[in-house]
């Protein structure tokens, strides 16, 4: 008797080529176009499926969880995975990856450029010139804040922490704070010309602080009005991790009063709503989330997350191994004879 091929749900268009890869070895069920899911429809998608394709807009918790019994991997298109219930998927026995690493440099520089352009106004005086504003030059016009030689503060001192750490040291000459759960080993610390401080110190010394931390409800709202109000007035906020990380409130609140100096943001609490507050600000840079938006980057994390959900499914070459699982349950049973089939 023929073993019928697994399903897989593919949440959002990705890549044809790199998703018929999966096409090659299970029956796959792919969305056309871009679609916002309610829960009921997550449900319902992953409900006769053995393994899903999603991306951050999808949440996936217990009740979709509850109501797929085959369901064996959830491969999530991007390193963060908030919109997962981790701790359900890991005991139904389900297995869920991310796509860490080759999104790290792309990311960072994302962050690089939101960092200068808030600080030496860039958007701003952009948009200034096209109203038409620009009558003269002057030598006080759409002054900003220097970046070489400046003291850059990072919260988060992961894989794009240390790159942009990396920047800011070797690119711009910058004093280098950061703040982390843990110290970094002194051998990353030198690479990246980083010195850790506790976060009161790092809020106060820093002219430019770029969050990189992932998002838990214990760092919700970490930077909000005390926070900001320990910074320098000069200061410049970048936020490229996740937009809860920030109270936008407080933060529109010090922008519009005079009590920081700029924004960049890539991320929201709401998104893809932004505030109102934020939008009528012309000292904040605004971009909608594409940290990891080039197209090498974008196809090197799809073909990481296929990777991941075939190998979960017992296909290919580490069958059963995922190369970058989140859950404590790491490793899946081969599909009955399709695992060895397909190493041949």
């Amino acid at each position: 008797m023929a073993q019928s091929r697994p399903r897989v749900w593919v949440s959002q268009p990705l890549f044809d080529d790199i998703v018929g890869q999966v096409a090659a070895h299970c029956d796959v069920r792919a969305t056309p176009e871009v679609t916002e899911y309610g829960q009921d429809a997550i449900a319902a998608a992953l409900r006769d499926c053995d393994g899903a394709l999603v991306t951050l807009n999808e949440r996936i918790g217990t009740d979709a969880i509850a109501a797929a019994p085959r369901l064996r991997v959830i491969a999530n298109v991007g390193v963060g995975y908030d919109n997962l219930d981790v701790a359900a998927l890991d005991a139904a026995g389900i297995v869920a990856t991310n796509t860490p690493d080759v999104l790290t440099e792309t990311t960072a520089d994302l962050g690089f450029a939101l960092l200068m352009a808030a600080a030496r106004r860039i958007v701003e005086s952009e948009r200034w010139l096209r109203e038409g504003q620009w009558k003269q030059w002057s030598f006080s016009s759409m002054l900003g804040a220097d970046v070489h030689g400046s003291t850059l503060g990072i919260l988060g001192m992961g894989r794009i922490g240390r790159a942009i750490a990396r920047r800011g040291h070797h690119g711009f000459g910058m004093k280098v704070l950061y703040h982390n759960r843990s110290r970094l080993p002194a051998g990353v610390e030198r690479e990246t010309g980083a010195q850790y401080v506790d976060f009161d110190a790092l809020l106060a010394q820093a002219d430019h602080l770029v969050l990189v931390l992932p998002y838990s409800p214990a760092s919700h709202h970490l930077i909000g009005a005390a926070a900001l109000a320990r910074m320098k007035p000069t200061a410049t906020v970048v936020n490229i991790a996740r937009g809860g990380l920030v109270d936008e409130i407080a933060l529109a609140d010090a922008l519009a009063q005079g009590r920081l100096g700029a924004a960049g943001l890539d991320v929201y609490e709401g998104e893809p709503a932004v505030r109102p507050e934020l939008l009528a600000l012309r000292n904040v840079v605004l971009t909608p989330h594409i940290g990891s938006a080039s197209r090498h980057t974008r196809r090197a994390m799809v073909q990481l997350a296929v990777d991941n959900l075939l190998a979960a499914l017992g296909i290919g070459p580490r069958a059963g191994h995922p190369p970058t699982p989140v859950t404590a349950k790491k490793t899946t049973a081969a599909v009955a004879g399709q695992g060895a089939a397909e190493k041949r």
